[in-house]
């Protein structure tokens, strides 16, 4: 079977594709070869190109990185996607035996480096950098071919697929972590140490009560609940008995939504409609005490069924500018609490530059700010997933937060969305 095949053959037929790579004779050196090493360099190219020649944005100031830099940025990560499935791959034999499967590192690196495809595949949404929030979309889809060729792979019980796939998610997150410690050796303004521990006491093969807590240098700490791993394992497994009618049923679209489905039982929100464009744009007022709004536009966006929109307004008064923005992932909501600061406690202070993550109630706030009022961030993710957030410039952080608390965060918070049919 040739790349392209595979390819189609994973993303569209899982269940049926793994029984053939478990009996494929290869070895580590082979899959790398023929297949891992042109998907990473698929998914690092697509970010050269966008990182560096066709750039990003925010407040209406487009950057890009310069040429060696981005260079140098490729082929780092380019080398660390290839470790971390090594690495993952070493993860996945060792766990074996905990959940009633047999050891067996060849099919342990087939798993990874198949189930990658959609990861690595995603990468391309990295050509138009605005765009590159899908590639976390394709992300959660490489979770499910895992929790899929688990039991055909490394041969674990049925049963225990889910909690084994949880277990992995933990894995996965402590391994970026750590790897974004040795990219910013070479990217960075230093490494980023990191000490790991589990609180209230050791976890178990169910996936106990057990929290896993990491800690930075620098005062930060990653808090990482297995209950919710658990949680997330069991409707993601509802979800793939869905994915099974709809494959077998032959009809595409119900195939789509299938599809989503699954994405949406990972993120713990359902597949469900994001709030429209336009009544997120309805809730950007005019005026927010003295600064008057100059500018207001509103999107939306879909894909592999999962859907998203945002509203973003400009003010300015004088030599003061903001930006409002509220932004509701829909079918990604769940995952907008889990991902990457939503679970981040942070302090820090440096150069006359103050960054914040704190819980507020039900809510996530991240707070960066220049102590002498010249530029200043806070993003607030609600407790239903919906991102609000402002960015200004000659702006203190008060005014800022004092301009998103303007917005009426508890409607928003109520609003309710559609699930997909």
């Amino acid at each position: 079977m040739n790349l392209v095949e595979r390819v189609q053959a994973i993303l569209l037929r899982p269940k049926q594709t793994w029984p053939v790579i478990a009996a494929e004779p290869t070895d580590v050196a082979t899959i790398y070869r023929r297949y891992l090493v042109i998907l990473a360099a698929i998914q690092a190219l697509a970010s050269f190109i966008g990182w560096t020649l066709v750039g990003g944005g925010m407040m209406g100031v487009s950057f890009k990185l310069p040429i060696v830099t981005g260079f140098v940025q490729t082929v780092v990560n380019f080398i660390l996607a290839l470790v971390s499935t090594y690495v993952l791959a070493l993860i996945v034999n060792t766990l074996a035996p905990t959940f009633g499967g047999s050891k067996d590192f060849v099919a342990a690196f087939k798993l990874v480096a198949y189930a990658s495809t959609a990861a690595f595949l995603g990468g391309i949404f990295n050509l138009l950098p605005a765009l590159a929030w899908l590639g976390l979309i394709a992300a959660c889809y490489s979770l499910y071919l895992i929790y899929t060729g688990l039991p055909v792979l490394m041969r674990c019980l049925p049963g225990k697929a889910g909690a084994y796939t949880a277990v992995l998610v933990v894995c996965m997150i402590v391994i970026a972590i750590v790897f974004a410690g040795v990219s910013s050796l070479f990217l960075g303004p230093g490494p980023m140490g990191f000490d790991s521990h589990t609180v209230g006491g050791p976890s178990v093969p169910g996936i106990g009560g057990a929290e896993v807590q990491i800690k930075t240098p620098d005062g930060a700490t990653v808090t990482i609940d297995p209950s919710a791993m658990a949680d997330m394992a069991k409707r993601m497994e509802e979800a793939g008995k869905r994915m099974d009618s709809a494959q077998k049923s032959g009809d595409s679209a119900a195939a789509g939504k299938a599809m989503g489905d699954i994405l949406g039982a990972m993120t713990g929100s359902g597949n469900a409609t994001p709030i429209a464009a336009a009544d997120l744009k309805s809730m950007l007022p005019e005026s927010i005490g003295d600064m008057k709004r100059s500018a207001i536009e509103a999107q939306g966006s879909e894909a592999m069924g999962i859907a998203a929109s945002s509203a973003k307004a400009s003010y300015d008064a004088g030599d003061r500018h903001a930006e409002l923005s509220i932004t509701d992932t829909g079918g990604l909501a769940g995952l907008a609490t889990m991902a990457g600061w939503a679970n981040l406690k942070v302090d820090k202070e440096s150069d006359g530059k103050v960054e914040k993550v704190y819980k507020e109630g039900g809510r996530t706030v991240h707070e960066e700010y220049q102590k002498d009022g010249s530029h200043a961030e806070i993003a607030v993710i609600l407790a239903n997933g919906v991102v609000v957030a402002a960015e200004g410039s000659r702006i203190d952080v008060a005014t800022l937060k004092g301009m998103v608390q303007a917005l009426d965060l508890a409607k928003i918070e109520a609003t309710k969305r559609v699930a997909k049919r």
